[in-house]
């Protein structure tokens, strides 16, 4: 069985703070984090790039997650992994050549993931899963932290189990968007492994005594 872990997305935080945010969500038992990266073309947002993250990974172990939300990820792939990604994953809606990117995230040494939008068919998949080490699930649509969960996505995961089940069962299925305490059971259940969780968090007054309620909840839970 995969493993089930929790990724904060360091996005919701609080900037002036997020070096101690960070700290905390390790203490309650964060297994990786995410680090949302836009452009301001793909999506309509623009936040920090490689050289924050390079400057995170220096203060910290533990394996950081880049979801490239950007035009032409090919250009910035080995500088964010040079900076210290060791995730990355990129848009199949903006990637014409999905296989291609895929395989330059592995020639530099990280996991490849491929990122799919509420509204695109699951089934433009099929092929790229094969190659792929996990496929990211938006359950909102990208751009902005602090949206709601998208109730179809939970069909849709149930549905990408079922595809990487057959295809390639050393593929992870990691979902972002909307997911809090209230949710997290419902989201493993329907197949989620990796977990990408913001402001249910970050917006917490007590950071780590969430992270380790949330990564409970997430351990407690067997996908069906």
């Amino acid at each position: 069985m995969p493993p089930k872990l929790l990724a904060p997305s360091v996005l919701a935080g609080d900037w002036w703070n997020i070096g101690k945010q960070i700290e905390e969500t390790i203490k309650g038992g964060a297994d990786l984090l995410h680090f949302d990266v836009m452009d301001g073309h793909f999506v309509p947002n623009i936040t920090a790039g490689y050289e924050l993250l390079s400057h995170i990974k220096r203060r910290t172990d533990i394996p950081i997650d880049a979801h490239l939300m950007i035009q032409e990820p090919d250009r910035y792939i080995p500088k964010f992994v040079s900076a210290g990604a060791s995730w990355v994953s990129v848009h199949i809606e903006n990637n014409p050549h999905i296989h291609r990117t895929i395989e330059l995230i592995k020639q530099h040494g990280a996991k490849a993931g491929v990122a799919i939008n509420p509204g695109t068919p699951l089934y433009l998949l099929e092929e790229v899963i094969h190659y792929a080490d996990f496929i990211l699930l938006m359950s909102v649509n990208p751009g902005f932290s602090g949206q709601s969960f998208i109730p179809r996505s939970l069909e849709r995961l149930r549905k990408l189990k079922r595809m990487r089940d057959e295809l390639n069962p050393d593929c992870l299925i990691q979902i972002d968007g909307g997911i809090k305490e209230e949710n997290v059971r419902e989201v493993v259940r329907a197949g989620a492994d990796v977990v990408v969780v913001g402001s249910g968090i970050f917006g917490a007054k007590n950071i780590r005594e969430k992270t380790e309620r949330i990564k409970k909840l997430i351990l407690s839970e067997v996908s069906v």
